[in-house]
């Protein structure tokens, strides 16, 4: 299990999508827009879009991708009890290599909480 500083890592990410940006403006603009109109309070609410691109990013084994939708749903008010509800779907679906980013999430969750 990484020890991941989750706040610096997305800094870390933004910093370096930097040139990507200036270098690819028209892509990075769209897939931008493609973020917000997926993630957008519809028929489906904004936290639980959040918890399901959560999901997909444990299962998938992104850090990057824990930081910025943990961040995420923080702002959103999610529960604890969510989070681990949805902690255990990613178990049950993806094994242990999830179980070990589950144990990352949790510690992203707690770092990043509001005080």
């Amino acid at each position: 299990m990484s020890n991941f500083d989750h706040t610096g890592l997305i800094q870390n990410i933004n910093e370096g999508l930097l040139p990507l940006k200036k270098a690819q403006p028209e892509a990075l603009q769209a897939f931008g827009q493609l973020a917000r109109a997926a993630m957008a309070e519809g028929a489906i609410s904004a936290k639980h879009k959040e918890l399901m691109a959560l999901a997909i990013g444990i299962t998938q084994h992104c850090s990057g991708c824990i930081g910025f939708h943990v961040k995420a749903l923080h702002k959103l008010q999610c529960t604890r009890a969510e989070l681990d509800e949805m902690l255990s779907v990613c178990v049950y679906m993806g094994g242990g290599p999830a179980l070990m980013y589950a144990a990352e999430t949790v510690k992203a969750w707690d770092a990043m909480a509001p005080h």
